[in-house]
């Protein structure tokens, strides 16, 4: 479990842990069935409906009844129908009405996370179904961390897609590990190999990391030849994400936070960072070659990442699916593999 401590008492079957709950692993029903456990309220038994759901969803995160309207493409009127008759089957109040807001009751907040799985299972039986098996058409929802899907994915795609013009990506991007047996994308790009079942992984190749500069800083400071010269170059670091604190040790950097001139745990961040010149910083082999940067301490500083490609092996007889996740295995292994031998070790 990710979110908090779950004991192994429970209320009506649904597991407590305090005030953080596996919620997202519950039914609606189940988690409002928990709530009257603790705080009595009436239940008219009947099943909310998934459209009134809908409408909670979008009015928690858009804020308004208007502007929730927008995003499903109703009326005002229709969303408000909606949340009443939602409120009417679980038997309690949802929001907290005044004349200028709509006031979400901790009720309506705490249903946020389990209303968002369900309608990622949703597309996902959408997507699914959107298209024939064997046709090429249709949605692939691709998920991959930020650095990857912003500097190494796009070059790679165009010619896939002028081939296959009938094709829409949803394109995800995040540092999230996603769930793909649970349909939260089709296909993932990661540095890490896939740990579920009933996955298809492919490895596509290997980056090595090292310290990298711009050649303007380099020009400006020098370049250090040891360790011990590296904290006269200003550097480009995290900021509170322990995994890089570790990678970096591990990696020969064991700095204190204030050696480093930027800190930031954002990776495209810490890229831009290093493009400016306002400091030496990790980066794929990869990327840095493509930008001209200069190698810092190769020997001293360096590991290398595992690419992989997965997708659910459910999906492996969807065309779609499968075309995409074939072309970019060969696309990565292909680019990796034309990475350049460091003249600099």
């Amino acid at each position: 479990m990710d979110i908090g401590q779950i004991e192994d008492r429970s209320v009506h079957g649904l597991p407590r842990g305090g005030k953080r709950t596996a919620w997202r692993h519950c039914h609606l029903k189940d988690i409002v069935q928990y709530r009257q456990a603790t705080h009595p309220f009436s239940m008219t038994g009947s099943q909310p409906d998934w459209e009134n759901q809908r409408a909670l969803l979008a009015v928690l995160r858009e804020g308004s009844l208007l502007a929730a309207s927008r995003v499903l493409g109703v009326t005002q009127p229709t969303v408000r129908r909606r949340i009443d008759a939602l409120e009417a089957a679980l038997g309690m109040p949802l929001f907290a009405r005044s004349a200028t807001a709509l006031v979400p009751t901790e009720m309506a907040r705490e249903l946020r996370r389990p209303l968002e799985a369900m309608e990622r299972a949703a597309l996902a039986l959408e997507r699914l179904a959107s298209a024939d098996r064997d046709a090429v058409d249709g949605t692939v929802r691709l998920a991959t961390s930020e650095l990857i899907g912003v500097e190494i994915l796009p070059a790679l795609l165009p010619p896939f897609l002028r081939h296959k013009p009938d094709l829409r990506i949803e394109w995800s991007l995040s540092n999230r590990l996603e769930n793909l047996v649970g349909q939260q994308a089709d296909i993932a790009v990661r540095t890490a190999r896939p740990r579920q079942e009933a996955v298809v992984a492919r490895r596509v190749g290997r980056s090595e990391v090292g310290l990298y500069a711009s050649p303007e800083l380099i020009r400006a400071h020098g370049l250090p030849l040891s360790p011990e010269q590296l904290p006269d170059l200003p550097l480009v670091g995290p900021d509170r994400n322990p995994a890089d604190w570790t990678r970096l040790r591990d990696c020969g950097l064991a700095l204190p936070p204030g050696a480093f001139t930027v800190r930031t745990d954002n990776h495209l961040a810490q890229l831009a960072a290093i493009r400016a010149g306002l400091g030496a910083g990790l980066c794929h082999q990869l990327l840095a070659q493509r930008e001209g940067w200069v190698r810092v301490l190769p020997d001293a500083c360096r590991f290398e990442l595992d690419f992989w490609v997965a997708m659910p092996e459910n999906l492996r007889q969807v065309r779609r699916v499968h075309a995409l996740f074939a072309f970019l295995g060969d696309a990565l292994e292909r680019e990796l593999a034309n990475v350049r031998e460091d003249p600099s070790r």
